[in-house]
């Protein structure tokens, strides 16, 4: 092999090496052409209210840094849908839960009003 073929290929891995460990880095910081990311979902108004809450069984609390946050219905734009309840994380351990529920809009919908952390 020539002193010329060898140096062209120790520069094509070289090259190729430099590319693989450009990919590995941290991200280009965003410029200011990119696109928005899309908004959030519209919320969903259902034309009545929701079915009375369906009765659960709240098992055992599995410690006390969690909150059960029960079940609630949501619409599905046709139908509602049961969402089964389940125990949620504490973000801090004296935060409260505040939960969800549905609330009738100006134009007569009801509108779900997410639970929260206080």
């Amino acid at each position: 092999m020539s002193a010329s073929k060898a140096r062209a290929g120790g520069l094509a891995i070289a090259g190729l090496l430099t590319l693989s460990l450009a990919a590995c880095g941290p991200p280009p910081p965003p410029h200011s052409s990119d696109p928005m990311p899309p908004p959030p979902p519209a919320a969903s108004v259902a034309p009545a209210p929701p079915p009375p809450p369906q009765a659960e069984v709240i098992p055992p609390s599995p410690g006390s840094t969690v909150v059960w946050e029960a079940g609630h219905w949501s619409w599905t734009g046709g139908t509602w849908v049961w969402v089964a309840g389940h125990y949620e994380q504490r973000p801090q351990p004296t935060a409260q839960w505040v939960p969800g529920h549905w609330a009738q809009n100006a134009g007569g919908g009801w509108v779900w009003v997410p639970g929260r952390w206080t």
